[in-house]
């Protein structure tokens, strides 16, 4: 098995995404894990996974209503999916960086 993490920081406020609703789901849409990122942006709890093919998801726009920010109706990110791989054991980060209008992802260490 393979051990998963994911860390979010929001780059619009220069700060952990602290609150952001996550779920990592099977590649056929089965939910595996619902948690919420901590004060430092991670979101401990993530199960480790075989290899294959998953789907993180990140509720950015809850997460900048609840901070108070200002998003248009609909918002321009509502719900970002990060679709990834898993090929060998190891390690598997999937950092997020984030802003109302903009994010980024790449495989971590």
């Amino acid at each position: 098995m393979t051990s998963l993490s994911t860390h979010i920081l929001d780059t619009a406020d220069g700060c952990p995404a602290e609150g952001v609703a996550v779920q990592l789901l099977t590649a056929q849409g089965a939910l595996l894990f619902a948690g919420t990122t901590n004060a430092d942006g991670r979101c401990p709890g993530l199960p480790p996974v075989a290899p294959g093919r998953y789907r993180l998801t990140f509720a950015v726009a809850a997460y900048y209503r609840a901070r108070g920010t200002a998003l248009t109706d609909p918002p321009f990110l509502d719900v970002v999916a990060v679709d990834f791989g898993v090929a060998d054991d190891g390690h598997y980060h999937v950092p997020l960086l984030l802003s109302p209008y903009g994010y980024s992802t790449y495989r971590g260490s």
